[in-house]
């Protein structure tokens, strides 16, 4: 088929060519299967809706265009379903667990979990389909005022179209910013030049103007053609403009359209009103409320003349300026009668949540019976994933309500929905009306726990942490199972904290995690974790580790009743490490990643999703650890948390790549200390030390892990002190590894995996002197090769061979060189390799060239990914949907797979060596 090239109307926009060819360029790609998004930045009034409307795709380019609206903004959902309306009859072609989701978010079932990851995924399959059959146009304007779940959900599925011929083209006012639109490609809308200016001014109004008043309006303007266009219109042309306001640029513009609302009679302006407090733009609702108030639609005709609004189909303001001229124009009277109306109208209705909305605002004052209906909404809001409108229902219901004690029970829920949606602010607000009532002690304790979660949520410091450990101790005499929940995240923001807490506070919150109440029985996994943790702060990894080694085993079982929140649970994984199970460290991450896939607990990916990268590292598996890190800051990016803040220069370090490692670790760096994560520090201290150990820069090495060792925190005991000996030891400091040493060995027999009893022996090897070394690392390499520790084992051959060519054996020493070389080079460790061929140079042998690990380097990660789950028999649907990607982009992706490997069947490549 020949699609026709997008083009625009036969008059372009003045001044804008460069900004019209941008798109026109983004849209001719649908007609080579290829998509993309742009994100249309400017000030009100800049032409971001002209530039919009100036679009005209080919004939048979399917458009979706809505606009956002702000009374709409605390809806969660709601602009995506106005979006999606259109192709909704596609839903029946998505997998079940995506259709169920989008039918819970939009509230037409029950069986799905309405989480907006499994949302964006449905959308993204949804949009898919319907390109399958011709183009799609997607022209989101005013995108400043999307709910946030929708404006999530559409950056998600923009980022993931190119593959596609879908394109999605948002308009967002500025300076109001979008965070969740971060990355996206953008063009920015600048002020029109004056020639141009005084161009379209000659274009719109034929008449000359007099001199000074055309200058005047040119100047005030600033460039803004709809600044240009209405201070035109207030103009005396005879006389000039007699005050060009010093204000901000929408400050005349509204001025202006306030005077025209002034002039219009009062039942048009209740018609607008009603139009301005409903903004799903459905007529007939806006009818039936207008004539619940006596209004005929004669009383639209003076709005539509003026330009104000259009209603057909939809009703429509023809900009935004016009809905909030509108709203700050009304009385609180007339804004409640027009609440009243709508409400009056959706009573007994399908619409339930809507009707409670108006219901409320339509109040003079507290009424129970509409607070419990703004509870029951936000119930239902939240059951749908919309945790922003249950916050704004619950908020509204603290201001129904009289009662004292049932007003600080809600103000205390909707300060936690808050919180919980995002809205710090907010939710200190509420928490300080809840506060300020008279309250028991049980109500009392919760509210200062909130306060300290929220304060650490901010600050992330010491202070934050004591002021968990305070809400804990509060609440230990009247909720011990909550006391004890706090407790465990104390203690793990006391961890994060790191070296940035002033004094001992990690010793402070493990001493009162202690003294807090006794467990339930039987113990949760929480319980179980909050008192291994704080016996290994207070007493030493090596009388915790029997406990420590319970607590794995209750996770590894998969009890999910009591398990750790979210934002404790990367503590599991640490305790793993600590306790050298690499298999069960694994399994967890593999464990945690799957459930937060299929049970919709986005928040956490990132974190999860780091923890498999770092097997996937220590388990030499380089490519899929970039795969899994790819696929993590693509959560990150759209769920807008703290996501992998030293893992990318940790690979880097493992790669020898010393430029990205300084590079990434600087950025790294910065973010860790603005944020107060110590952790990352150390975690780039280690990730140094590797880089250096692998230069053979062993002085360098030793400094860069000295600070971490010292510190000694949990969940690097694995890694950090085999770094640390081996800088010791090779810089000529062996007197520093002797401690260490014996420390390590300690931990190892407490624990003695193959993996810990691997480094042990590797880490003696290193330190001994006599005829045994040989053989402690013949050992140290058999019990690696038994574990997941590939990285390990094959560093622990490189220095037996290099003792080895020392000792003057030169022949044994190439074996081991050898062996070392191959595997350090298949798995991308350059650095390492890079050593071992130094080595083998110096025993006069050359080394081999780089066979293994030729096809994997030819694929990028995220083709890696998908052609190791192609070959494993999945088909593109099922990788599309583990990968968040639609089937059409996994397809895409394979074709430029097999073009690298030139092969042409899914058969082939299950014949192809995608093992690192």
């Amino acid at each position: 088929m020949i699609r026709r090239r997008a083009s625009f109307a036969d008059t372009e926009l003045t001044g804008r060519r460069r900004e019209l060819h941008t798109l026109r360029v983004l849209l001719d790609g649908m007609s080579d299967k290829r998509g993309g998004a742009l994100v249309v930045r400017g000030e009100v009034g800049i032409g971001k809706t002209a530039l919009l409307q100036g679009v005209r795709p080919s004939p048979d380019t399917l458009v979706l265009a809505i606009s956002g609206v702000e009374p709409e903004k605390e809806l969660d959902f709601a602009a995506l379903h106005r979006l999606c309306a259109p192709v909704l009859p596609g839903i029946n072609r998505l997998p079940a667990p995506q259709r169920h989701g989008l039918e819970a978010t939009f509230g037409t079932g029950t069986e799905g979990h309405p989480d907006r990851f499994l949302v964006g995924l449905a959308a993204l399959g949804l949009l898919s389909e319907a390109a399958a059959e011709r183009p799609l146009l997607c022209v989101i304007d005013d995108a400043q005022w999307l709910d946030q779940a929708t404006a999530h959900t559409l950056a998600f599925v923009a980022r993931r179209v190119h593959n596609e011929p879908i394109v999605l083209v948002l308009a967002v006012r500025e300076p109001n910013d979008r965070p969740e639109l971060t990355g996206l490609p953008e063009l920015r809308l600048e002020g029109l030049a004056e020639e141009d200016a005084r161009k379209l001014l000659s274009v719109r109004f034929p008449s000359p103007f007099d001199g000074p008043v055309r200058d005047c309006v040119v100047s005030e303007a600033q460039g803004n053609p709809l600044a240009l266009l209405e201070l035109s219109r207030t103009a005396d042309v005879a006389g000039g403009f007699t005050s060009p306001g010093t204000g901000a640029l929408p400050s005349p513009l509204e001025a202006d359209l306030r005077k025209k609302l002034a002039g219009l009679p009062r039942n048009t302006r209740l018609l607008l009103l009603l139009a301005a407090a409903e903004p799903t733009g459905d007529p007939v609702q806006l009818w039936r409320a207008a004539g619940h108030l006596g209004i005929t639609s004669a009383a639209g005709t003076p709005a539509i003349d003026a330009g104000l609004v259009s209603l057909g189909l939809w009703v429509r303001f023809s900009h935004p300026l016009v809905r909030s001229a509108i709203w700050r124009d009304a009385s609180p009277a007339d804004r409640r009668t027009a609440h009243g109306a709508l409400a009056a109208v959706m009573a007994g209705g399908a619409e339930l949540d809507r009707w409670a909305w108006h219901h409320a605002q339509a109040l003079t004052g507290p009424d129970e019976d509409a607070a419990k209906a703004l509870e029951h909404s936000a119930r239902c809001a939240r059951a749908r994933g919309g945790i922003a409108a249950a916050a704004a229902f619950l908020e509204k219901a603290v201001e129904l309500t009289t009662e004292p004690r049932g007003r600080v029970e809600r103000a205390l829920n909707a300060a936690e929905a808050k919180r919980d949606s995002g809205a710090l602010d907010a939710a200190l607000h509420l928490l300080s009306v809840a506060e300020a009532a008279p309250r028991d002690d049980a109500t009392h304790a919760r509210a200062e726990a909130l306060r300290a979660r929220i304060a650490f949520d901010l600050k992330r410091d010491a202070t934050s942490v004591a002021e968990l450990q305070r809400a804990a101790a509060r609440m230990a005499p009247l909720d011990s199972a909550l006391a004890r929940e706090i407790s465990l995240e104390t203690l793990a923001a006391a961890m994060s904290v790191g070296r940035f807490a002033h004094g001992p506070r990690l010793s402070e919150a493990a001493r009162a995690a202690r003294s807090a109440p006794s467990a339930p029985r039987p113990a949760r996994p929480l319980d179980l974790l909050l008192d291994g943790l704080a016996s290994h702060i207070s007493d030493g990894f090596v009388a915790a580790a029997p406990l420590l080694r319970r607590v794995l085993d209750v996770c590894l079982r998969g009890e999910k009743a009591g398990s750790p929140s979210p934002d404790v649970s990367w503590v599991v994984c640490g305790v793993a490490m600590d306790l050298w199970d690499d298999v069960g460290w694994q399994e967890l991450a593999d464990r945690h990643v799957q459930h937060a896939r299929t049970a919709g607990a986005v928040r956490a990916l990132p974190s999860v999703l780091g923890y498999r990268a770092l097997a996937h590292i220590h388990a030499g598996e380089f490519a899929a650890a970039a795969g899994v890190m790819a696929e993590a800051h693509t959560v990150d990016t759209d769920v807008g948390t703290p996501g992998l803040a030293g893992m990318d220069a940790t690979l880097a370090a493992w790669r020898g790549d010393q430029g990205s490692t300084a590079e990434l670790a600087a950025v790294a760096h910065q973010g860790a200390v603005s944020r107060g994560e110590g952790r990352v520090l150390t975690a780039l201290e280690y990730a140094r030390a590797t880089l250096f150990n692998g230069l053979g820069r062993y002085d360098a090495a030793l400094e860069a892990c000295r600070p971490a060792y010292d510190l000694d925190e949990a969940g690097f005991h694995a890694w950090g002190p085999v770094e640390y000996i081996e800088a010791a030891a090779r810089s000529g400091n062996a007197g520093l590894a002797v401690p260490a040493l014996e420390k390590l060995v300690q931990r190892a027999q407490a624990s003695p995996t193959d993996w810990a009893l691997g480094m042990e022996l590797r880490s003696r090897a290193l330190l001994g002197s006599g005829d045994d070394v040989g053989d402690l690392y013949q050992e140290a390499v058999r019990r690696l090769d038994l574990s997941r520790a590939a990285v390990h084992a094959a560093r622990a051959r490189l220095l037996h061979g290099e003792w080895l060519r020392r000792r003057g054996y030169r022949l044994e020493a190439r074996t081991h060189l050898s062996e070392a070389h191959t595997r350090l080079t298949a798995i991308g460790a350059d650095a390492f390799a890079a050593r071992a061929a130094r080595e083998l140079r110096a025993t006069g042998e050359r080394p081999g060239s780089r066979r293994a690990g030729v096809v994997t380097r030819k694929l990028t990660a995220q083709e890696l990914q998908i052609a190791r789950l192609v070959a494993s028999g999945a088909t593109s649907k099922e990788v599309g949907i583990q990968l968040f990607l639609s089937p059409r982009t996994i397809d895409a992706h394979l074709r430029s797979i097999f073009r690298k490997l030139s092969i042409s069947s899914r058969r082939q490549l299950r014949d192809m060596p995608l093992s690192p």
